[in-house]
């Protein structure tokens, strides 16, 4: 009976299906690409490295790492990493790069990939460079070119493609250059207080590196030193990579959750036709299991077919991922069928579609056989309670589910609330506006009109999932929009002159001077003059920082008993910080504490307070402070900004690096600044902060056009829905117009009454959906990002009206068979 009932309704059951389609190829194709990331990330992990393991620090190895590398077997190859100003005597330019000397046959897993393919085994012997393949480009470069870094000149041997250790985004601020280890010291590169990174590379495929990583890894972190691992280092990719999977996941699980609603509104009216024919089976016999059974495997396999097909196109949509994302990924994705995302997208079609199902089918439940002879409009009561249950096994689904991709209870619960108030608030204002239109109905408007609007709440209306659908779509584009801009808004740079844009850092002590009558005959003013000293901690209160690490209990962040923390002296706040608890300007009191000020991501990570002591070790000399008051940093302004910053009157004598700024009014007068700065200062590097906010534009752009095209999966859901609904419903809307051509109504003002209807529907959906963005938009600002936020125009010139007329154009193309339905169709009851 299911089947045959089933052909007799094939075209509706056909527009069920498609709402879901949408919504699982969605959810497939990021599930698959992550699935597939994840098993390229574990198959090249020793080709992302290098090697199977490495031993880094910020300094040579001293004598104690040294002997932990020999009774390892030795270091097969190293390599020193710094930022560095490269010039091009070609066209006398310069730029940021990565400088990476290697010594040895580096790297031992993956390959050096360049062009000519020779280079990467000539560079070595050729005592020549490979400059980053984007960087050649740029600046027209050709082997046999050549570059200088420091004070030393190399021939450029050939483009670097790709080089293990180097990713996307990073590569992206300074390219990589590399040249052979021994160039480096003649090159006056590796001046003191530059920021260094000595890798140490070993080959050993046999080694237990979860046993080097328990047993070395502590031992090494007494010395200022790290051991990773290749395994390690691709756990910790994956993991960036899987946060994006799982929020890109989410925007396609609401996508899947618009299409079931969707199935929700269709299946009511398709049951609410289908009363009268359960009624007469009840009255042949037929028991309340196997009427409800009819429509459910019906259900059931209008979600197998949808989850197949939604599958297949998700697995077919993942394939051109790689191309897209390619800038953000340090290797080559090679992409497979994943069955467990084959799994997923099967069940969710299942699952989705009967869970949502059920609460119209239900009625069918509940028909009695005497509804053959009565006409009842109102539905039965006994079925709210089996209703209630239902509702609660959709939100408890949508709850696993969204665990299952979050892995964090309150996420989960988060993301269901926030889909529930959002879901809850567009039907309130679809219901509330149903409401005051009956309450406050314009009776003076035209007939047209005034038809137009009682539309919207006659019998088997679509007014509530039609706004939701249009509502999540252009919520979730909109808030896209404000977000990215408030996020260029806080990386923008002031445009006065007293707002630095050029950033000169590994400035030396007897240097300073002179960089400074380097800047100012040209007009330009010295605006920051910052030292920076080199420390660690060595104590926090009154336990070892060795102490903490070999504590398995400690909730101290691992990061503090580590890091090297640059820090700086002043008597002032800067604009960038706000103080929380405490006096900045506290006086220094002879034999005491010095007292210091932390950024309150350090004072929570450390576990102190004010008073707290924290004992530093600078350069080899031990001194003590104490915490003598907190700031709330705001770490996303485009200005140098520091953890830990002491009061005047105590560094002064300590070794130390400066950091010079100027304001640089256009780009002619950056480059030929640099390129001095450059030629009388090889040991300098130099930021121009209106080239890095280009490359924050541009990763801006990219990941708003992937979430942009999960969104679009939204719209397009809304639009089948909206079809869907139309189709639904056209018996009704038969019925309609032919009351009114037969009460005198033209053709255009039937069309017109359509065309309003679907206007008001657009308008309200898409305005409801871009008022909620702004809501939720000037929440991320305020709580999350910190920063002012100001409106886009483009969601209100541009997504609302191109949405609504977007409604407004299907929904007439919809209606054209209506308009052209014969008053006979009617009266023989043969609406298709």
């Amino acid at each position: 009976m299911a089947w045959r009932d089933g052909k007799a309704s094939g075209k509706r059951l056909l527009l069920f299906m498609a709402s879901i389609v949408l919504g699982i190829a969605a959810v497939v194709s990021i599930q698959s690409f992550s699935e597939n990331l994840k098993e390229n990330i574990a198959l090249q992990s020793k080709a992302l490295m290098g090697a199977d393991y490495l031993i880094d620090s910020n300094q040579p190895a001293n004598e104690r790492v040294q002997q932990l590398m020999d009774s390892l077997g030795g270091a097969d190859a190293m390599e020193v990493k710094f930022a560095s100003m490269a010039a091009f005597s070609k066209n006398n330019a310069t730029k940021l790069v990565q400088v990476r000397g290697v010594k040895g046959n580096f790297p031992f897993y993956g390959e050096l990939e360049t062009q000519p393919s020779e280079a990467a085994s000539q560079y070595q012997n050729s005592e020549g460079a490979l400059v980053d393949a984007t960087v050649m480009l740029q600046f027209n470069l050709k082997p046999g070119d050549s570059v200088k870094l420091g004070t030393t000149t190399f021939p450029i041997i050939g483009s670097l493609i790709t080089a293990p250790g180097s990713t996307g985004i990073s590569t992206s601020v300074a390219p990589p250059v590399v040249v052979p280890f021994r160039f480096m010291e003649p090159s006056g590169l590796l001046e003191k207080g530059s920021r260094l990174t000595y890798n140490y590379y070993f080959e050993a495929p046999e080694a237990d590196l979860e046993a080097l990583d328990e047993t070395v890894d502590p031992q090494l972190d007494n010395q200022n030193a790290d051991l990773d691992t290749h395994t390690a280092t691709s756990q910790r990719l994956g993991r960036r990579y899987d946060n994006v999977g799982r929020f890109l996941n989410l925007v396609a699980f609401i996508a899947l959750l618009l299409g079931c609603v969707g199935i929700a509104s269709s299946v009511h009216i398709y049951i609410k036709e289908k009363l009268k024919a359960v009624a007469v089976l009840k009255c042949l016999g037929a028991t309340r299991k196997q009427t409800f059974f009819i429509f459910l495997i019906q259900i059931a396999g209008m979600g197998l077919i949808g989850g197949l097909i939604g599958t297949l196109v998700g697995l077919v949509l993942q394939q051109p991922f790689p191309f897209i994302l390619q800038e953000f990924l340090p290797f080559e994705v090679q992409i497979s069928t994943s069955y467990q995302a084959v799994f997923i997208g099967l069940l969710l079609g299942i699952t989705m579609s009967v869970l949502f199902a059920l609460i119209p089918l239900i009625n069918t439940w509940f028909v009695s056989p005497l509804q053959v002879l009565r006409v009842q409009e109102n539905s039965n009561k006994k079925g709210n309670v089996p209703k209630l249950v239902v509702v609660a096994a959709i939100i408890t689904f949508v709850f696993l589910f969204a665990l299952w991709l979050l892995s964090n209870y309150k996420y989960a619960i988060g993301f269901v609330l926030v889909i529930w108030c959002t879901f809850a608030i567009l039907s309130g204002v679809a219901l509330g506006f149903m409401r005051l239109v009956k309450r406050f109905f314009p009776k003076s408007w035209s007939f047209t009109s005034r038809q137009s609007l009682l539309n919207l709440f006659r019998p088997n209306n679509q007014t509530v999932v039609l706004i939701l659908a249009i509502g999540i779509g252009t919520f979730l584009i909109s808030t896209l929009y404000f977000t990215k801009d408030f996020l260029l808004a806080k990386a923008t740079l002031e445009s006065n002159a007293k707002s630095p844009n050029i950033i000169m850092f590994d400035v030396q002590t007897d240097q300073k001077q002179a960089l400074a009558n380097t800047i100012v005959p040209k007009g330009l003013d010295v605006l920051d003059n910052i030292p920076i000293v080199t420390m660690r901690l060595q104590k926090i209160k009154d336990r070892s920082v060795n102490e903490i690490r070999l504590d398995t209990t400690t909730s101290i962040n691992k990061w503090i008993l580590s890091h090297e923390f640059r820090v700086t002296y002043r008597d002032s706040l800067i604009g960038s910080e706000q103080l929380v608890e405490g006096d900045f300007n506290r006086p220094i009191a002879p034999n005491r504490p010095v007292p210091i000020s932390l950024s309150d991501n350090v004072a929570r990570d450390a576990q102190v307070k004010l008073g707290d002591t924290l004992l530093f070790n600078v350069q080899g000399m031990l001194m003590e402070t104490t915490v003598g008051s907190i700031r709330a940093v705001d770490w996303g302004r485009m200005q140098l900004n520091f953890s830990v910053v002491f009061p005047t009157g105590v560094l002064e004598k300590a070794p130390q690096f400066h950091v010079l700024t100027t304001n640089a009014p256009d780009k002619a007068t950056s480059a030929e600044l640099q390129k001095e700065v450059v030629s009388k200062f090889p040991n300098v590097s130099i930021l121009d902060l209106r080239q890095i906010l280009t490359i924050i534009e541009g990763i801006l752009d990219k990941i708003s056009w992937v979430i942009s095209f999960m969104a679009f999966f939204s719209i397009l859901t809304g639009i089948i829905v909206l079809i869907g609904s139309v189709r639904n419903s056209k018996y009704q809307r038969i019925r309609e117009s032919v009351l009114l051509r037969t009460l005198g109504a033209k053709s255009k003002q039937i069309l017109r009454i359509t065309a309003l209807e679907y206007l008001y529907l657009g308008v309200l959906g898409s305005g409801i959906g871009i008022l909620l963005s702004l809501v939720s938009s000037q929440l991320l600002a305020n709580f999350v990002f910190e920063t002012p936020f100001v409106p886009s125009w483009i969601p209100f010139g541009i997504v609302l009206p191109g949405i609504t007329l977007l409604v407004l154009f299907i929904g007439l193309s919809n209606s054209s068979s209506v308009l052209n339905s014969p008053p006979l169709q009617v009266l023989r009851k043969e609406g298709k």
